[in-house]
């Protein structure tokens, strides 16, 4: 199948010069990009803004195919289909492949949560639609923390795709007279696609914050960088078809040098969830890449050979596998060490581990899979392998090895897209925390307060006027006759039907310890809520009486919390009323700050308790999920005796109180009375 257009320019003395086979400076700015990635996956405390490795992927991406494509064009006439995209399947499914059987039969060994949806993950690798495929799964909360494996392929798919569609758009580009009229073309495409991102970041998925993940892993609103390198090498074909200079160009190495200068820099700059990052940071690392990528191969360049220098050219001609293999490595390494996914962080020694392995994996693919694939193809190395069979002893044997290994590794695969679970471990915990307080609203038809989605439990109770139960007979007090009716302590056990609990997913999680440690609780819990909730929820609790004595928060674990967040709660809750402040778990960075905030609150208000969750499960983790953050049926019951505690002891000092006040107004009563008598 081939496809023809008009010639590149308008007159013969315009045609573009043969460009080299191999670009100067191309290996090195692939070794910069997947340094960037690497690093901000493996050390991500290094470089925060390394992930703008991937645009400069596909700024060379679209400058190279574009370059080949136009090459090709100019020497023929025409563009070969099915010979293009030969070669785009020689040199990507080869390392692909291997990563997907390897990584997925090494994941049915470690099992979990990192088995999670493996086969759309693989499905998603197959078909170059990993991107849409995990858009179409992403399950919010719990996909953030769930360790995808293939999480990385989302990128190669945006790629994947250009390689598909763009030999097909480019004829439509030729129809334009002038190079520059289709670089300008390509810039407003790019321009448009930055604009689209902007957009749904701003305006997506509820705003503000936008649908920040659909505007990064989508196609239309992603492909600004693979434009701009459209653009790139239609413009250097209409610099460049003039004629190469005669001297050595003396601009391409200062701009070369600040151009990496300044994508060393913004990989050092945080995100933020707005249009400053999404697509501001994203745009400037493409902008700087084409600015690099146009003084490496600026014929004459010193920068381009410099750039190219060894080690930076090696990375370079193994960047395809290191990036594809780093990423499965880290995840299958943090959920067999410690049970967690990257978001729970990564420790130096497991970093370095994934590294060093990730490097001896992609020269070995590089050396004896894809080198071999890309230039003898799929068919000859087929019969190579058959030849070998019918060889030595030694070749017989390698070969029957190697068959034996892939054989293996295809079966393994299989095995675990069939084990694995469609949820995570956490959020399987979560389902059935649902479940428990969707049975025990079924007897009462009012439903409960609170935030669509949560889930409440019990009757409804007025405040407590703070009287207490008939204690038993007084003990003596010293100077007082005997039988005298003198006031002591009296705590009450507290039964549900006088606590309401307001919550995250850990509390919903521990909603079925929590219905059977307090019979009748009133718990209103959901997914992704933090404390800025907590306020609202209240509010609307006190408002229609459904506010109990105990009010028990556990809101800490999804963003750090506000102290005037609290103070507004405590004043809904009023001196009436007793707060208990849940404190977090979770692998967060942002927890030690929820927690030293919660213990500070509760130091300055007479009548807030922590219940110590954290201190509680911190050396049980066995009874939490995957994501060391929602516990389990054990976990839970672990979280209700840990707010049975708290509440006990809230209402000890209750009762400490009231028996205090009582012993006061005692004693002017006694000793009004024994005056009288003398």
């Amino acid at each position: 199948m081939t496809l023809t257009a008009p010639t590149l320019l308008s007159s013969p003395s315009s045609q573009p010069a043969d460009p080299p086979r191999r670009y100067a400076g191309l290996d090195g700015m692939r070794a910069v990009a997947v340094a960037l990635v690497v690093i901000y996956h493996l050390f991500p405390a290094m470089l925060p803004g390394g992930f703008i490795g991937v645009d400069v992927f596909f700024v060379i991406s679209g400058f190279l195919i574009t370059n080949l494509l136009l090459r090709e064009h100019a020497r023929s006439g025409r563009i070969r289909l099915i010979d293009f995209w030969r070669r785009r399947a020689r040199r990507l499914l080869p390392a692909l492949g291997l990563v997907v059987i390897v990584c997925s039969s090494a994941a049915l060994a470690v099992g979990g949560d990192v088995l999670v949806r493996l086969g759309a993950q693989v499905l998603g690798a197959a078909t170059f639609s990993y991107n849409w495929v995990s858009l179409t799964g992403d399950g919010g909360y719990f996909a953030a923390a769930t360790p995808e494996l293939f999480r990385n392929f989302w990128s190669l798919a945006v790629e994947e795709q250009f390689y598909v569609v763009w030999p097909l758009v480019l004829p439509l580009f030729l129809l334009l007279p002038r190079a520059w009229a289709r670089a300008g073309a390509a810039v407003l495409l790019a321009t448009a696609s930055a604009l689209w991102m902007a957009v749904l970041v701003t305006t997506g998925a509820g705003a503000p914050g936008g649908d920040v993940t659909r505007a990064y892993f989508g196609t239309d609103t992603h492909a600004f960088g693979i434009l701009l390198g459209v653009a790139l090498a239609f413009a250097t074909t209409a610099v460049l078809g003039r004629g190469s200079p005669a001297s050595r160009p003396r601009w391409t190495s200062p701009v070369g040098a600040a151009a990496i200068s300044g994508l060393v820099l913004l990989s050092f700059l945080a995100p933020v969830d707005a249009v400053s990052t999404f697509p501001g940071t994203l745009v400037a690392a493409s902008l700087l890449s084409a600015a690099a990528i146009t003084a490496g191969v600026w014929p004459g360049s010193r920068f381009g050979s410099a750039i190219d220098a060894q080690p930076l050219r090696w990375i370079g001609d193994r960047s395809y596998g290191i990036y594809l293999w780093h990423w499965p490595i880290l995840v299958l390494l943090l959920a067999g060490l410690q049970g967690t996914g990257a978001e729970a962080g990564v420790p130096g020694s497991v970093g370095l581990a994934a590294l060093v392995l990730t490097l001896g994996a992609a020269e070995l693919s590089y050396r004896f899979v894809e080198t071999p694939v890309r230039r003898n193809g799929f068919r000859e190395s087929l019969r190579r392998l058959g030849r070998a069979l019918r060889a030595g002893a030694a070749a017989r044997v390698g070969a029957l090895v190697a068959g034996a290994v892939a054989i293996a590794l295809v079966i393994g695969t299989g095995a675990a897209v069939t084990a694995a679970p469609t949820v995570s471990s956490g959020q399987a915990m979560v389902d059935a925390g649902q479940r428990a307080l969707a049975e025990a609203d079924a007897p009462s038809e009012a439903p409960g307060a609170g935030e669509p989605g949560s889930g409440a439990a019990g009757p409804s109770a007025g405040p407590r006027d703070g009287a207490s139960a008939p204690s038993a007979p007084p003990a003596p007090v010293p100077g007082v006759p005997s039988g005298d009716s003198v006031p002591r302590p009296a705590p009450t056990p507290v039964t549900g039907d006088q606590i309401t609990a307001v919550g995250d997913s850990v509390m919903l999680a521990s909603a079925p310890a929590l219905l059977e440690r307090f019979p009748g609780i009133a718990v209103d819990a959901a997914v992704s809520r933090s404390a800025w909730a907590g306020p609202g929820i209240l509010q609307q609790l006190a408002d229609t009486g459904q506010l109990r004595p105990y009010v028990v928060l556990g809101l800490g674990t999804n963003g750090p919390v506000d102290r005037d967040a609290l103070e507004r709660m405590a004043a809904i809750a009023g001196p009436e009323r007793t707060l208990v402040l849940v404190n977090a778990f979770a692998p967060r960075e942002w927890i030690p700050g929820v927690n030293a905030e919660l213990a500070d609150f509760a130091a300055t208000h007479p009548r807030v308790f922590i219940a110590d969750w954290s201190g509680a499960i911190a050396s049980r983790p066995e009874l939490l999920a995957g994501d060391q953050i929602h516990p389990d049926s054990g976990g839970g019951a672990v979280f209700a005796d840990t707010v049975g505690q708290a509440v006990d002891r809230a209402e000890e000092h209750r009762a400490l109180l009231a028996y205090e006040q009582e012993l006061r107004a005692w004693r002017r009563a006694h000793f009004t009375v024994g005056r009288e008598f003398e």
